[in-house]
């Protein structure tokens, strides 16, 4: 539900997210590689599921870049309320005990 709060020109930061993920899936792939000549399977295991975490996140971020920005209402557009079909909710009576 829209409140009229919300900035006109809201846009989710896609390029910062970016970065983000290609530092993280750089550091992923080293711990991977050193863990791996360490010596060290567990360590190297998390590292790698951390990777294959930070590849879908990347995938998932260059697809929303793809897609670009999408329809936002203006400031002309008012806030609304969603329609409602339920009948209302009846609350039970309260009982006072004294």
């Amino acid at each position: 539900m829209r409140t009229g709060s919300e900035p006109a020109t809201a846009r989710s930061a896609l390029r910062a997210r970016l970065w983000l993920s290609v530092w993280g899936l750089a550091w992923a792939v080293f711990g991977t590689v050193a863990f791996v000549l360490v010596g060290r399977p567990g360590w190297a295991a998390a590292c790698g599921v951390l990777w294959v975490v930070a590849t879908v996140d990347m995938a998932m971020i260059l697809k929303h870049m793809r897609e670009g920005p999408h329809y936002q209402p203006g400031r002309d557009v008012p806030p609304y309320e969603p329609v409602d079909d339920r009948p209302p909710l009846r609350r039970p009576p309260q009982h006072r005990h004294p």
